[in-house]
């Protein structure tokens, strides 16, 4: 980002991040902060690194080299603490089929060591509109009502950052209203991280953007210095450069 922000403020600090697959370097060298309480919107081409990149600041992936960190911990030295401070909602939504809506919510809620387990599961079951389902079986959900239930999941133990990796995909337009109402309600609390293909989209919920190419950072600032026509133009210049 172009601002310099005092490190205490920083939700993600990023410097000379690089993952590499075999001779495939899926990250190469990117550096970036996202101050506390911030929104990014990350962009790119199939390939570019996007979700490789959440997944090595969600602790999933270890990085080949440089550093990273969030809420003030580093992805490798504290990932377990770390983990308790972020929530992730992926395309996986890291669910128990044969278990119903409510028992996968108490089972997380456990993990976390949630205080009043019972009352903030319904409170999130009311927030994604699922508490008249709580009691059915997960696989007999749709893929929207899989991705609301995902976005209770991810919300239970109140994460510092969210990271949100194209979290519209399947929802149909009701729930598209569901999860734009729960990201408005919760946003002052919480620094988000978002992967997104639409542009509109993700620019019109951002304070800040990226995109990513082949890896490499290709433009990053805060929403306020934007220029949406100059944006898509970059965007769409790095279409071609991604590995499908």
């Amino acid at each position: 980002m172009t601002e310099t922000v005092a490190a205490e403020t920083l939700a993600v600090e990023v410097r000379e991040l690089t993952r590499t697959f075999g001779a495939r370097k899926a990250l190469d060298k990117i550096s970036f902060d996202l101050p506390a309480g911030s929104f990014l919107s990350i962009f790119g081409p199939n390939g570019a690194g996007k979700t490789t990149l959440v997944k090595v600041l969600t602790t999933l992936t270890p990085p080949s080299d440089g550093t990273a960190k969030v809420s003030g911990l580093d992805v490798v030295e504290d990932a377990v603490g770390l983990r308790e401070r972020i929530g992730l909602i992926s395309h996986n939504p890291l669910l128990y089929p044969d278990l119903s809506a409510e028992e996968n919510l108490r089972f997380f809620a456990d993990m976390y060591g949630i205080e009043d387990p019972a009352d903030r599961v319904r409170e999130l079951l009311i927030a994604v509109e699922l508490d008249h389902r709580r009691l059915d079986l997960v696989h007999t959900f749709s893929r929207g009502m899989l991705q609301r239930l995902s976005i209770a999941r991810s919300l239970l133990h109140a994460p510092e950052v969210l990271f949100l990796d194209e979290p519209y995909s399947g929802l149909d337009p009701h729930a598209v209203e569901i999860f734009d109402s729960l990201i408005s309600q919760i946003r002052k609390d919480h620094t988000f991280v978002m992967i997104s293909h639409d542009l509109a989209k993700g620019l019109e919920l951002c304070t800040h953007a990226l995109i990513l190419a082949r890896g490499k950072i290709v433009l990053s600032a805060p929403r306020s210095e934007i220029d949406e026509g100059e944006f898509a133009a970059t965007y769409r210049a790095t279409v071609g450069t991604g590995v499908a």
